[in-house]
């Protein structure tokens, strides 16, 4: 119970660290596999997966790895091949060997290219002094939907320049206000200041 709080905690920590390595981190990562207990491993699996056209790896996967034992340490030296194929027609199945991130062998990466939207099979293969271990789950890819940040900078502008604009004239009139205001202040400070002569 206390690996699965810790490592809940630990997620977002995993997710910022994951966006370090890859070149782009869109959208929120969910679970496909959560702490499944295979061989001798507890494996979580966590996805963003991405369609690009561009040929770029847009299918993100953040494999984490406890040993079954605790009281065991995890060997430095355990890797995880992530593989995908596609379901929804033909094509070629991509793998790829994730990575520590950060040095942490417990949290691993990896990124791989997902060419077109639909359903992906996504084969997780343990392989360590361990043993090896496996874990299988489906996705479906889709295209990112928010726009690149150069088109949010361009979104942005326009009401960057109204507020400009709006808080230019804003000076203006206060500038301009301020002589009369004075101009005012003044008179009422003189002394007998619209008092006629008085009789005697």
């Amino acid at each position: 119970m206390l690996r699965v709080c810790a490592k809940r905690v630990a997620i977002a920590a995993l997710m910022m660290a994951g966006a370090d390595i890859a070149s782009a981190h869109d959208g929120p990562p969910y679970p496909i596999v959560s702490d499944r207990a295979v061989g001798a491993y507890v494996i979580s699996v966590w996805t963003d997966p991405d369609t690009t056209d561009d040929g770029s790896p847009g299918g993100q996967f953040w494999v984490m790895v406890d040993p079954r034992n605790e009281a065991a340490p995890l060997p430095a030296d355990t890797r995880a091949q992530v593989s995908i194929a596609p379901l929804d027609r033909a094509g070629q199945a991509q793998s790829g060997w994730s990575e520590p991130v950060r040095g942490d062998v417990s949290r691993q990466f990896v990124a791989l290219v997902m060419d077109h939207e639909g359903r992906f099979n996504v084969r997780v293969a343990l392989d360590g002094p361990l043993g090896p271990a496996e874990v299988e789950a489906d996705v479906e890819a889709t295209y990112d939907l928010r726009p690149p940040p150069i088109l949010l900078a361009l979104y942005v502008v326009p009401f960057l320049l109204v507020g400009f604009l709006w808080l230019k004239l804003l000076l203006r009139r206060r500038r301009a206000e301020a002589p009369a205001a004075a101009a005012t202040s003044e008179a009422e400070e003189q002394p007998g200041a619209g008092v006629g002569p008085r009789d005697h």
